[in-house]
C-alpha cells in the first residue's frame, strides 16, 4: 500500500492526475471513502490524466457516465446499489476498452476484477486529504511506484 497525505483539492487532482497519465485499457480503479471525501474531484484528476475534455461529475442518478479521452473512461457511482445484486453489465465496462472508475465499489464487492487499484480517501479536515493506493496487480504497482506529490 501507499499513502499520500495531499493539502487541497489541487494536490488530489495532481496525483490523480499522474495515475490517469498511466492508466491502460482494461485497469479497473475502485474510490471509497465518507460522503464528501473527494472521490469526484479524484476522478476529475484522473480524467485530466486522461485527456478527457468534458467536465467529469458525479453520475450518483445515471450509475456511470462515459467520457472520451486517450482511452475512454467509465465512471460509476454504485451508492444506489446498495443492497442490490443486479449486475448492470459491469463485465462489459471491466473487459472494455476503456478505463473503469467505482465509487462506493464496497457496494458490488462480488463483481469486482481480483486485478484493480483500490484507492481509498479520508479527509482529515476541510483541505487535507489521506489517501491510501493499493494495487492488485504488477503493473498497477509498478505504476504506483513512481507517484510522488
Amino acid at each position: 500500500m501507499y499513502k499520500f497525505t495531499t493539502i487541497n483539492e489541487n494536490e488530489t487532482q495532481r496525483l490523480a492526475k499522474q495515475i490517469g497519465e498511466k492508466l491502460m485499457p482494461n485497469d479497473v480503479l475502485t474510490l471509497d471513502g465518507d460522503l464528501g471525501a473527494g472521490k469526484t474531484t479524484f476522478t476529475k484528476g484522473l480524467a485530466e490524466g486522461l485527456a478527457v475534455k468534458r467536465t467529469v461529475n458525479s453520475p450518483t442518478y445515471t450509475i456511470v457516465k462515459e467520457y472520451k479521452g486517450r482511452i475512454p473512461l467509465y465512471h460509476m457511482d454504485v451508492y444506489r446499489l446498495e443492497d442490490s445484486e443486479e449486475d448492470i453489465g459491469f463485465d462489459d465496462y471491466f473487459n472494455g476498452e476503456g478505463v473503469t472508475v467505482i465509487e462506493w465499489s464496497q457496494y458490488i464487492l462480488e463483481f469486482l476484477p481480483e486485478e484493480r487499484l483500490q484507492i481509498n480517501i479520508e479527509k482529515i479536515d476541510e483541505e487535507r486529504r489521506e489517501i491510501k493506493v493499493t494495487p492488485h496487480s504488477d503493473h498497477l504497482n509498478e505504476l504506483c511506484k513512481e507517484l510522488k506529490l
